[in-house]
């Protein structure tokens, strides 16, 4: 188990927010949550907050990229527009974003702050979500240090890997994910499906009963990211408190952050975001 990070443990260029575990709780893991496109840190500092897991100290990291004009940030190495919706496409290249994430990972949490690799999870939605996977194969495919290959687990919401990524590998990631999303109108479709499997070792799937890769909003929708929690977290008090109370106290925490920046769907840019 390593220490609490502070900000200073970071570089000076990188915007992220720290939350320590509750209770006065060990930070015996560390949940880095990725925002989405057009979105910035401070949201996913209040899921944090809200999700309020044991043991667990939540860093909310702020893309390195300002989207034009429009206030929020994101993770691709450029800008680009999808030529069929006319929004902006998540999947714009991740180089510089993997290779600063990377950076905070290894040198700042493992190095600086003693953390080992299966203490360390991630969490990103939409064009975040898509971010957390290249990264968990960056990491698990060049780890400074071999006993370190395997992470705690990797959650993308509604995005699949991006093109860039291998279309397979032969020794394949040993870090579990979770991938959530629509049961239509995904972009987690069983092409991309079958290509996370080629990639991990351990894939989870989980469709909603609805259209669109948007943020979990039910008790239902929420059980299997709870779940995957309980079963990767670890504690040194014993076994987690169980998935289905730790569900009853994160209800309605998607449906706030859905409804305090205005904005479901990937690429909506909200008001809060352009003030």
């Amino acid at each position: 188990m390593g220490r609490l990070p502070t900000v200073d443990d970071f570089p000076s260029n990188v915007t992220l927010s720290i939350v320590p575990p509750p209770n006065n709780d060990p930070p015996t893991n560390v949940l880095i949550l990725l925002h989405g496109l057009g979105d910035t840190h401070v949201s996913f500092e209040k899921l944090g907050k809200q999700m309020n897991l044991p043991e667990t100290a939540c860093i909310s990291i702020r893309g390195p990229q300002g989207l034009l004009d429009m206030g929020g940030f994101h993770w691709g190495d450029d800008v680009i527009f999808d030529s069929t919706s006319g929004g902006l496409d998540a999947d714009a290249g991740f180089k510089q974003a993997t290779a600063m994430l990377k950076g905070l990972v290894e040198d700042d949490l493992m190095e600086k702050c003693g953390y080992h690799a299966r203490e360390i999870m991630l969490f990103g939605f939409g064009q975040g979500g898509m971010a957390a996977l290249n990264l968990t194969v960056a990491l698990s495919q060049q780890p400074k240090n071999a006993s370190n290959a395997e992470f705690g687990g990797s959650i993308s919401i509604g995005a699949p890997l991006a093109s860039e990524a291998p279309p397979a590998l032969i020794a394949k990631c040993r870090t579990p994910i979770l991938v959530c999303a629509g049961n239509d109108e995904t972009s987690v479709t069983s092409t991309a499906e079958g290509k996370l499997k080629r990639i991990f070792e351990y894939v989870e799937i989980k469709r909603y009963r609805r259209a669109g890769d948007v943020m979990p909003n039910s008790r239902d929708e929420m059980m299997p990211i709870m779940q995957f929690f309980a079963r990767r977290l670890r504690s040194t008090k014993g076994v987690p408190e169980g998935p289905s109370k730790s569900v009853n106290k994160c209800d309605g925490i998607i449906k706030e952050r859905v409804r305090d920046l205005s904005l479901e769907k990937e690429g909506d840019v909200a008001e809060e975001v352009r003030g």
